[in-house]
């Protein structure tokens, strides 16, 4: 009996044993999750990343089924209406357990770019795109623009009237680049408008290859996040400060801490995740728009064109740039210009402190002025366009590249306080200052969406 005790005991380890001899499974987990040191003093800040990571299996499992039902085809049925649109109509009608795919799906989308912006901002306010983590920084700015075109594609997909016009509004922005624009747009569309030619390849680079590229560059965020080790609210590097066994002194392992405290995580963002997709899927008109359930009329140009929230910030950037000489293509520019200054940031902060607890009082007010002028630029993006808005997001635009140009000089004029030699927990006086410093933020941003 002990024998067959200890045979039917060593046989998982067999297994385990003839899997390590051919490929390296231990290892993996043991260098990324099991003896992987992480700093003791994460706070919540450090959910994000994690939730990322749900939010991106729950979108690629969803779109999967989703593709099961839906024709990507421009052309009309037998009900005059086009076939992608009825396709989601039937997801939505017929396909049992259709609906709550189709809002997961769609739900997800904006969650996805909720957990990804609080994810940036933490390493902003905590300098994890200082030295030596440029290339982490790097990677995730570009998840980040796979992201932004994944979300874009997608959005065409289900057929409706600001699906349509959104993409040809933004797809017609390349067409102001000099000399290849107009050629340019037409090779993105396939046609000389948006057209089922302009849907098929869209559907083809949203299921296939921007989720391969997506995949990739998150494989490659992880690799060079677990080289170089995780950033902590002190800034401090743990790897420096090791005992004999060669253990970081302020590190404990990932598995089981970090993984049950991320389960807390995943607890409160689901329990949030299925209160909007039960009850508030639309969320108002900002997750799933009014206009996207009327069929795309290539005739019939809705009264307000807007991009999904998402985008507002960017897109509100984009109009505040007036036209020169007949063309947008400053607009467009300093649109792009929005977007790449944020994978900029490792070569911008010449400060020598990475943590906003120890950062001088005017990268604080700078911090605070550019997360006004975000949320105010992605307000005013959502609205229709008026004088008194266009020069309020040219101000607004003016402040947020304030933050990224002149981070060189105020950074090194800045008087930060000195990091301590190793980690330490949040003192009351910090989480009381971070406190202060949020409701200065979001008492800011809700009286000017009032004003506005």
């Amino acid at each position: 009996m002990e024998n067959q005790t200890t045979d039917k005991k060593s046989l998982p380890a067999a297994l385990l044993g003839w899997v390590d001899a051919r490929f390296p499974l231990s290892k993996m987990y043991n260098d990324h999750v099991g003896q992987y040191y992480a700093p003791k003093n994460f706070n919540f800040w450090y959910f994000f990343g994690s939730l990322a990571m749900l939010v991106l299996v729950i979108q690629i499992v969803s779109g999967i089924f989703l593709t099961m039902n839906f024709k990507p085809d421009g052309t009309l049925n037998e009900h005059n209406l086009p076939v992608a649109f009825s396709s989601v109509e039937y997801i939505m009608r017929d396909v049992s357990g259709g609906w709550i795919i189709r809002y997961m799906h769609s739900t997800g989308a904006s969650m996805f770019f909720v957990v990804v912006y609080l994810h940036m901002f933490r390493g902003l306010i905590y300098g994890s795109f200082k030295k030596p983590r440029e290339l982490v920084w790097v990677f995730g700015s570009l998840i980040f623009l796979a992201l932004m075109a994944e979300a874009f594609m997608g959005y065409l997909l289900p057929w409706g009237q600001m699906s349509y016009w959104g993409a040809q509004v933004i797809i017609n922005l390349f067409a102001a680049i000099p000399v290849i624009g107009p050629d340019l747009s037409t090779w993105i569309r396939g046609d000389f408008n948006v057209s089922d030619i302009t849907l098929n390849r869209f559907f083809a680079l949203h299921v296939i290859a921007v989720p391969l590229v997506l995949i990739g560059l998150v494989v490659a965020h992880l690799i060079a996040l677990h080289e170089v080790g995780s950033n902590n609210p002190d800034g401090v590097e743990i790897k420096k400060l090791k005992d004999e066994n060669g253990i970081p002194l302020d590190g404990i392992p990932f598995h089981p801490y970090y993984t049950v405290k991320d389960i807390l995580g995943v607890v409160v963002f689901l329990i949030v995740f299925c209160g909007i997709l039960f009850f508030v899927p639309e969320m108002g008109g900002y997750f799933l728009e009014k206009p996207n359930f009327d069929p795309a009329d290539p005739l019939k140009t809705p009264a307000h064109i807007a991009p999904v929230w998402y985008f507002t910030p960017f897109y509100a950037i984009l109009r505040a740039v007036p036209s020169f000489f007949g063309t947008q293509i400053w607009g467009v520019l300093a649109m792009g210009a929005a977007v790449v200054l944020i994978a900029l940031l490792p070569w911008l902060d010449k400060s020598p402190v990475k943590s906003i607890r120890y950062r001088g009082p005017i990268f604080k007010i700078m911090l605070v002025l550019f997360v006004i002028s975000f949320i105010g630029l992605g307000i005013l993006g959502a609205l229709p366009n008026s004088d008194v808005r266009t020069i309020v997001a040219q101000l607004l635009s003016i402040i947020y590249f304030a933050f990224f140009l002149g981070m060189p000089f105020y950074t090194k004029m800045d008087k930060d306080g000195t990091p301590p030699e190793r980690v330490t927990m949040s003192t009351t006086k910090q989480k009381v200052m971070f406190f202060v410093y949020t409701i200065i933020t979001v008492v800011g941003a809700y009286l000017f969406a009032i004003i506005i």
